[in-house]
């Protein structure tokens, strides 16, 4: 609220006066001082007790003129008026108008004349309680009083002094200025026109105005100026004589241009229109505030019942996982009544042999039945405790349990859909069908409870990578393999092959230099320096090598000119060489299914496919990127997989060249390699730092970009740090020093080692961020494992 205290001369009282309305007004307009002070607020404490207590906190008296601010959520009853597109609340308009006549009819009461009986005078505030701010600025019947034009000199310096109002003026289409200035004459009375006193009855008059202004909103400024200008020749708009008939009689009878045909403030309070019967304040009030409460609580049970809809949403899916949950439990249940129905002394096979190996023999059989009663608890224990004990699995259960339910829903929704599977099967040499292939009629599986496809297909495949995955603790270094020209800064290890029978194995590099190691020689000699067994020089730097699976001595290699090449290991002879690419070849391949073919991928964007007895290129795949590596699958040779620089992996049926069969997409930075897992199934890597696993038979479109796995741990985001799998094993090598082993079923690590950086010259443990494991490579289907680093350091590791 706004407390308004006037100083007056010649009187050591203060008199000021604040009458309690609803808002906040920005216009503080001085005008008039009252010139019979002691008549004007002889009865204050009556206006006082009308307006309520807590006037007594917004009216003081001192010498000094001071403002003080509103609240900030009161309003001018003059911009309240002009609200754009104000709807007429008839009980609301009312209630403001009722208190505007108990304040005018206080003042009259007491002989005093208001004048100031004018919308920019009043604030509103909550539940539209309205106080007059006006400073005291009335006067009997025979005060002095100031001419029209008088006031319209005060109005300008009101309007001058307006800060409020004119940053209001950007928000209304009515500018505060203009309609202070105009306000003046609309609430000036005909008889103030015609230079005669106010009176009583003009303060009726101005009611009648402020009347029409709460019941007649307008639109625009133009049509306020028009509406407001009839109003003086008492010609109302239709509007307000359509929808407020009685207020618009009441109006005219206050602005009835002879002042003696006004109703008195008595009559006007004991009129019809006045005391209508109508809703009581307190009671809109309260069921506002009703309305409120109502409102706010269906607000906290929207909330709550939203909150209820999601987890009803989460239990019923918590359902369904302990309802495949305890479905899969039946289904081990089973299989394990199954095994001991087969064969009812497994267990007394188990305790004879724990006995044998510990040099215990000679037990009679019914003791051997005795304790078979005593061990199944005792297995089962020992089970329980492997899985409690095993920091890795416990470090691992949520990936573990995530891998579970993913292998259970892709395994359900393989069996809706139709996959491809069958296809990718004969494209191999022997037409086997895959096993992640094979799915029956869905009819059929619903019928068998036990089907393998439908309810127990996944318990062999999950059960042996986890198997597998406890299996191994750790890498073991089996041998160190030093070479002679150690010290030579040109030993990274581009490339590691394995013959056939993992009897010898291969490294090349950028030393232009394929040299053949006897892997049991290195592993059984103790000796500081190995020397290959053969050693085959190049022209150029290598970057690949691949032994022919069927000719026992024969090894291909690519390298930085772009040239392949194929030797003879035993006769340590070049048999042919071809020159076809244009660019350095990054990746050479020779299927297990055709000795006779080679495949080759190339920075030109093509992969060639070659003869070698021929020694020519028989066909040519043409991509937009730079091929980086190239693979066949294990038992086929119609078919080819190769990474490229544009993130993304292709596969080929090699009958039908022109189009992809399938393009795998996931990674975000180049394929640096791919590795068949099995006919169905392949592994690539790349330099964003993971390995992705792909299910080609579960591919039912052209693109693939969902991949089973994404392997992460190791860190690769520069060079080409090797790939190689063996039994579901995949071994690569890490930016951090580091061979990581992964198993396909799982994407976290099994196991890992670190290449200690060793000084060549102190034999010291050195720092070395800079040096990489370049390339690995498993020994057949054994857990024996070959890796080199940047340096041309080698080890043999095997998981223990």
């Amino acid at each position: 609220m706004i407390l308004i205290k006037s100083n007056m001369e010649g009187s050591s009282e203060s008199n000021s006066r604040g009458l309690n309305t609803s808002g906040v007004s920005e216009f503080l307009p001085t005008e008039r001082m009252i010139t019979d002070r002691s008549k004007s607020f002889s009865h204050i404490g009556h206006v006082r007790s009308l307006l309520g207590s807590h006037m007594e906190d917004n009216l003081r008296l001192d010498n000094d003129s001071i403002v003080r601010a509103f609240e900030s959520e009161d309003v001018s009853l003059r911009q309240w008026l002009d609200i754009p597109d104000r709807s007429v609340d008839a009980f609301e308009c009312f209630h403001v108008f009722r208190q505007i006549v108990e304040i005018v009819n206080v003042a009259h009461s007491q002989g005093i004349v208001v004048h100031n009986v004018r919308p920019s005078c009043f604030v509103m505030s909550s539940f539209n309680h309205v106080s007059f701010i006006e400073s005291a600025s009335c006067s009997d019947s025979g005060s002095d009083e100031e001419s029209p034009k008088e006031r319209t000199t005060k109005s300008q310096e009101i309007i001058r002094s307006s800060r409020k109002g004119e940053f209001q003026e950007k928000k209304q289409p009515f500018p505060m200025k203009q309609i202070l200035a105009m306000e003046m004459s609309w609430y000036t009375s005909p008889e103030e026109d015609n230079s005669s006193s106010d009176t009583c009855a003009s303060d009726v008059y101005r009611l009648g105005v402020l009347l029409f202004e709460l019941f007649c909103p307008v639109s625009s400024r133009e049509e306020k100026s028009r509406t407001m200008s009839n109003l003086r020749h008492r010609v109302l708009p239709p509007q307000i004589l359509l929808n407020c008939p009685k207020e618009a009689s009441f109006c005219l009878w206050l602005l009835h241009p002879e002042p003696s045909y006004r109703p008195s403030m008595s009559e006007l309070l004991q009129s019809e229109f006045i005391n209508e019967p109508r809703e009581n304040l307190e009671e809109r009030e309260a069921a506002i505030e009703l309305r409120d409460r109502i409102e706010e609580q269906d607000l906290l049970l929207e909330f709550l019942m939203l909150i209820q809809q999601r987890k009803d949403e989460v239990a019923g899916k918590l359902r369904d996982t302990i309802s495949l949950l305890s479905s899969d439990i039946d289904q081990v249940v089973k299989r394990q009544l199954v095994l001991k129905q087969k064969g009812n002394d497994v267990h007394s096979f188990l305790v004879s042999r724990k006995r044998i190996r510990q040099g215990v023999e000679g037990v009679a059989t019914e003791e051997n039945e005795d304790n078979t009663i005593d061990e199944e608890p005792k297995l089962d224990e020992t089970l329980g405790s492997t899985l409690l004990e095993s920091s890795r699995l416990m470090r691992n259960l949520k990936k573990l349990e995530s891998v579970y339910f993913a292998t259970r829903y892709r395994q359900i929704k393989a069996a809706s859909e139709k996959p491809l599977a069958r296809y990718y099967s004969a494209l191999s040499s022997d037409g086997r069908t895959s096993e992640k292939s094979s799915v029956s009629n869905p009819t059929q599986q619903l019928k068998d409870p036990i089907n393998e496809s439908r309810q127990g297909g996944w318990i062999d495949p999950f059960l042996e990578g986890l198997c597998k995955y406890l299996t191994f603790s750790k890498l073991r270094v089996k041998a160190d393999l030093k070479q002679g020209d150690l010290l030579n800064s040109s030993n990274l290890i581009c490339a590691i092959g394995f013959d056939r029978d993992g009897e010898f194995f291969a490294t090349a590099g950028v030393n232009k230099k394929i040299k053949i190691f006897e892997c049991e020689s290195i592993i059984n000699d103790g000796r500081d320096i190995h020397y290959p067994v053969v050693e085959l020089a190049c022209r150029s730097k290598l970057s690949g090598i691949c032994w022919n699976s069927y000719i026992k001595s024969q090894i291909a290699s690519s390298n930085f000119e772009g040239v392949v090449q194929v030797w003879d290991v035993a006769r340590s002879q070049l048999v042919t060489e071809m020159k076809e690419h244009e660019k350095r070849v990054w990746s050479i391949d020779i299927p297990s299914a055709d000795p006779t073919l080679l495949a080759s991928g190339s920075d030109d964007g093509s992969v060639k496919l070659w003869s070698i007895n021929q020694g020519m290129s028989i066909g040519t795949i043409k991509t937009k990127a730079n091929v980086c590596c190239v693979q066949f699958p294990s038992d086929s040779g119609r078919s080819i997989a190769f990474g490229s620089a544009d993130h993304k992996v292709y596969y080929y049926d090699l009958r039908h060249p022109k189009l992809p069969l399938c393009t795998m997409m996931g990674h975000t930075k180049t394929v640096s390699y791919v590795r068949f897992v099995d006919s169905s199934t392949l592994v690539s890597s790349s330099t964003d730092n993971t390995l992705k696993l792909w299910d080609l038979s579960m591919s039912n479109s052209c693109v693939n970009e969902k991949p089973v796995h994404s392997f992460m741990g190791h860190t690769n985001v520069k060079n080409f740090v090797g790939l190689s799998v063996s039994d579901g094993y995949i071994a690569t090598g890490s930016e951090t020093n580091e061979v990581f082993v992964y198993h396909k079923a799982f994407p976290m690590p099994v196991l890992s080692y670190n290449f200690k950086t060793i000084d060549p010259v102190s034999g010291l443990e050195i720092d070395d961020a800079s040096q990489f494991i370049s390339s690995v490579c498993w020994r057949g289907h054994s857990s024996t494992i070959v890796a080199a680093n940047s340096t041309g350091n080698i080890k043999i590791l095997e998981m223990v």
